[in-house]
């Protein structure tokens, strides 16, 4: 027993040994990462009306844009693609992965300890002459504890704790882009399935009228006031507006089996629910943008290209460290003997400790030649940072185009419904008083299904605009960021900003914005 608590103790000697070897100052080579400032105009260049506005962005409403819509349903289905989405998961599993790969990045700093134990046995033979042959057999017996531990003196496995920790924040922003697309497409659906229902009801409405146009011309004709021509024209029309149902009821199915994948389903899961038609949610009466450089600061899929291009920072560190010695404390402690008995005696103990040093003098290049690609992959990596910045710009000022344009082109919709009506009557009074011929009627009436269905796709297309743009802004994400949960896994998260560890902070949002 006391044997075993001396080996316990030089065990801890060693360790302590070893704890004490990292007060030894370390120099970290490689370049110190230094966020990029994005190069972005003072204001968008699209003019604003319609209800956007330059004013700081409402923090709550971007937050949860999906309730400026007010509609229960659409908010129902947003939670449950939260729950469901695959999409979703599969970003949550790569941030657990990169996680676990920052642990081992941190677990390299620390000292590696291993149990070893072994018993062989021998036989060998020794003499003079073959007369004179001795025949012996021993076993050994050997059992303890080794250690290795490299002082990370020019900072290899800082850089690469540096270069994991940015990996995993860039992680955390994917995932975050991926809900901010997820909420976005929920949303675009959504309004698409609403919005081919009004198309459709549009459609069997005039349908409707056109039938009984039908049955009236025909009457007309059994009583030989007119012709078979404007029988045949009045049958031509309605027929025309029948064939366009199913292929509107086509894409309203195709709508809801989109919806239903997005959440986790299996398509046909809404035939029911979403069966009764309901009128296309409203987009809010204001939108404010804030500033271009707010927008940058926000949207996740530029935070996580500024993350991708401080870890790849951390890995010219990484590949430049090849360049010097690597050192390497090794020790062991433990117990030899030739004989089980003689195993736990104090003349059995053995003790081991020393540096080891190993340096690659000749590798023909190899190593600049790595510091030299890793350098390429940075500038690749913010040439790929620059270009998502323009990206955010651009699909801001799209969408920021597409909601004042289609703001004024629905008004105009809104007038010529209303003109074309008035057209239909009065062409209808005319053909019965005959003042003119029923093609005049029949015009009128394509006329009127034609800006009924374009009136129907606006109205929808003004609050998928708004949609996008919400989208483009990079809302819906703050108050759902991924955080370790007790159980290891992901969970909602308050958080709204994420700084680096070691390899510099990301983009932050400045307060008020």
């Amino acid at each position: 027993m006391g044997v075993g608590c001396s080996s316990r103790r030089s065990l801890s000697v060693l360790i302590a040994f070893l704890l004490s070897s990292q007060i030894i100052g370390c120099a970290t080579v490689g370049p110190d990462y230094v966020p990029p400032t994005p190069n972005t105009p003072e204001a968008f260049s699209s003019k604003l009306s319609g209800g956007l506005s330059a004013d700081p962005m409402d923090r709550t409403a971007l937050s949860h844009w999906w309730t400026t819509l007010n509609d229960p349903e659409l908010t129902s289905l947003i939670e449950r693609a939260l729950a469901g989405s695959l999409d979703l998961r599969q970003a949550a599993s790569r941030i657990l992965e990169a996680r676990a790969q920052r642990g081992i990045s941190e677990a390299n700093r620390f000292p590696t300890i291993d149990a070893t134990g072994s018993a062989s046995r021998r036989r060998f033979r020794f003499g003079t002459s073959k007369e004179n042959v001795i025949a012996a057999t021993d076993t050994f017996y050997d059992g303890g504890f080794d250690a290795t531990w490299e002082l990370d003196l020019f900072g290899r496995l800082q850089r690469q704790v540096e270069a994991s920790e940015a990996a995993l924040e860039a992680s955390e922003e994917d995932y975050r882009d991926v809900l901010v697309t997820l909420l976005a497409e929920v949303a675009l659906n959504y309004v698409e399935v609403r919005a081919f229902q009004s198309r459709v009801a549009v459609a069997e409405a005039n349908r409707d009228a056109q039938a009984q146009t039908l049955e009236l011309v025909q009457a007309n004709f059994e009583g030989g006031e007119i012709s078979q021509l404007d029988v045949e024209q009045a049958r031509s029309n309605l027929e025309s507006t029948r064939s366009q149902i199913p292929a509107l009821e086509t894409s309203l199915a195709q709508a809801k089996h989109r919806l239903a994948v997005l959440l986790g389903q299996a398509p046909g899961s809404f035939v029911r629910e979403l069966r009764k038609p309901k009128p296309v949610p409203l987009a809010p009466p204001s939108v404010a943008i804030g500033v271009p450089a707010n927008v940058m600061r926000r949207r996740p899929d530029v935070r996580r290209a500024e993350r991708e291009l401080a870890a790849q920072t951390a890995q010219i560190g990484v590949a430049t460290a090849d360049l010097y010695p690597k050192f390497t404390l090794i020790g062991s402690v433990g117990l030899e003997s030739f004989g089980a008995s003689d195993f736990f005696l104090p003349t059995s103990r053995v003790f081991r400790i020393g540096p080891s040093v190993q340096w690659n003098i000749f590798d023909a290049g190899r190593i600049r030649l790595n510091i030299k690609v890793q350098n390429a992959r940075q500038e690749q990596a913010l040439i790929a940072y620059e270009g998502a910045v323009l990206n955010a710009l651009r699909e801001v000022e799209d969408m920021l185009v597409a909601y004042v344009k289609e703001m004024i082109r629905r008004q105009s919709l809104v007038e010529a419904e209303q003109a074309t009506r008035r057209i239909v009557e009065i062409s209808q009074d005319q053909y019965r008083g005959g003042e003119s011929t029923f093609l005049t009627v029949l015009d009128a009436q394509r006329s009127l299904l034609t800006i009924q269905d374009q009136l129907a796709e606006s109205n929808a297309r003004v609050t998928t605009n708004v949609i996008s743009l919400y989208k483009a802004l990079g809302g819906g994400w703050e108050n759902l960021a991924p955080e370790s949960s007790p159980e290891g896994g992901i969970a909602g998260s308050d958080t709204n900003t994420t700084e680096g560890s070691g390899s510099g902070k990301s983009l932050q949002e400045p307060n008020g914005s």
